[in-house]
């Protein structure tokens, strides 16, 4: 996946809230299970309508998504939009002629 400016730095933006970074961090380490709402609470230790509030913003950037399962809802981190920031902000690596310090 290709970002732009503009969707990278959205993003970011989301991503730059300890809190958001939190969640991304215990979803990415859930992997392909996913992870309920009820759990990341308890490990992230927030109330329901503050983790509600983040959960909000990080799926409006793109980052999770949630999954009803009866009366769970469980939430995955989006690998393929986390892929695609690493990989705006490492694109460019070594591309630029080395600046030599004399």
């Amino acid at each position: 996946m290709k970002l732009d400016y503009d969707t990278a730095a959205a993003t970011l933006s989301q991503l730059g809230n300890i809190t958001r970074l939190k969640i991304v961090r215990e979803l990415v380490r859930a992997g392909d299970a996913g992870m309920p709402v009820g759990e990341i609470r308890n490990i992230i230790n927030i109330p329901n309508s503050t983790l509600s509030h983040h959960l909000g913003h990080l799926r409006n950037a793109g980052l999770v998504r949630q999954e009803r399962e009866g009366t769970i809802l469980r939430c995955f981190i989006e690998f393929e939009q986390i892929g695609g920031i690493v990989s705006f902000l490492t694109e460019e690596c070594c591309a630029a002629d080395p600046v030599y310090v004399k």
